[in-house]
Formats: C-alpha cells, sequence, structure tokens
C-alpha cells in the first residue's frame, strides 16, 4: 500500500490523494486499507516515517565509507542524500518529511524539522564522539536553514537549482565551521585545510 501510496502522491499530490485510489492501485479492498490505516494521513505518515529511516540508514552508510575530518565535513554527505531521494525516491519530492501534510506529521510532539535535527545530532555525535549537547542547537538551526534554501532550490527548479543548492551547502557549512570545538579552533591551519582543501600545509610555525 505505501508503494501505490507513492505512486498516486507523484500524479495527483496529497490534495487529490483518498483511500479509495490507494485500495484500488494496490489491489485491495477499502476495508483492508482501513484495518491497518485510519485515513489518508496515516498512510502518507507511515511513507514519510519510512522515508526518514532510509534518509537516516543512508546518511550513515556514507558516513562509514567516507573519511571525514571533521563533524561540519558532513554537511556534504546529508545534503547529497537528500538530493538524491528528491529525485530518485517515489513522491518524496511532493512530501519531502511530511510539511506539506503536517507540520508535525513526524512526531506529535514536535515540528519535522526538529526530528531530522535530532537524527543528524545523534549521527554526527556518534561519528565523530562528540557530547550531543554541544550539536544540538546548531545543527537544528542549520536544518531550518537549510530548508529555506532548499525550497527555493526546489521552486526554481524542480530537480533544484545547482546555483542556490550549492549557495545553501555553503551556507551551512560556513555557519557550523564557525561552532568547532575550542581544541579545533586553536589549530588555523587545520580550520583553512578543511574549508578550503589545497591550503599549504608547510607554512612555517607561528613565532
Amino acid at each position: 500500500m505505501l508503494a501505490a501510496t507513492a505512486g498516486l502522491i507523484d500524479e495527483v499530490g496529497y490534495d487529490g490523494l483518498t483511500t479509495t485510489l490507494i485500495a484500488e492501485r494496490a489491489g485491495v479492498a477499502v476495508g483492508s486499507l482501513y484495518q491497518f490505516f485510519p485515513d489518508k494521513r496515516a498512510v502518507v505518515q507511515e511513507l514519510t516515517l519510512r522515508n526518514l529511516d532510509r534518509f537516516v540508514r543512508t546518511v550513515s552508510s556514507r558516513f562509514e565509507q567516507l573519511e571525514l575530518a571533521h563533524w561540519w565535513d558532513a554537511v556534504d554527505a546529508v545534503f547529497d542524500t537528500y538530493l538524491t531521494m528528491h529525485r530518485e525516491v517515489p513522491a518524496f519530492s511532493r512530501l519531502h518529511f511530511g510539511d506539506v501534510v503536517d507540520l508535525r506529521l513526524l512526531d506529535p510532539g514536535k515540528d519535522n524539522n526538529a526530528v531530522i535535527a535530532e537524527k543528524l545530532t545523534g549521527l554526527i555525535a556518534e561519528e565523530f564522539q562528540l557530547d550531543p549537547a554541544d550539536l544540538a542547537l546548531p545543527l537544528t538551526v542549520a536544518v531550518e536553514a537549510a530548508d529555506a534554501v532548499l525550497h527555493m532550490a526546489f521552486r526554481r527548479d524542480p530537480n533544484g537549482d545547482p546555483a542556490m543548492l550549492a549557495e545553501a551547502k555553503d551556507l551551512v557549512r560556513g555557519y557550523l565551521s564557525n561552532r568547532i570545538t575550542g581544541e579545533q579552533r586553536a589549530n588555523p591551519t587545520v580550520v583553512a585545510q578543511t574549508i578550503m582543501p589545497g591550503y599549504p600545509n608547510d607554512l612555517p610555525s607561528p613565532r
């Protein structure tokens, strides 16, 4: 039923979706659908939660595959995963993480972006062995900022305006790079090399 729902959302959008259409596309009786879901919102909620799980698992896998020097380097992995899902996962380009349906679709106790920020905080804290409390606020702000610019990018181009996507990445990387720990801040050469690949690493020590 979830696959049928995703296909229908791509065709008719959330507003055009009905439980009758879902049942017909899935090849089941409407009564059978109601045994699992009370309404179309519940079906879409389950679909969105599945997409969230896929997003988190994919980001986590990319963290394992890539050699990330600092926690703000994770920005590229997160953006790339999101953009790939937008282009390849059925209905994701219409639903994203549920705001089109309900700002609190993922969790009735918090808005969708807060849920995303919490998931990313957990992933990044574990990957870089950082205190989640130090990451929570910066990542909450970063998710909100990225969400706004990404919406603009997709309004300009259904596949994401390349210039706007680049701006979104730069914006978030720049913001997060200013939220580094004191130990990292003490080594400006390391910071510069992370932000600007190719920065000289053989400069004389400061006197």
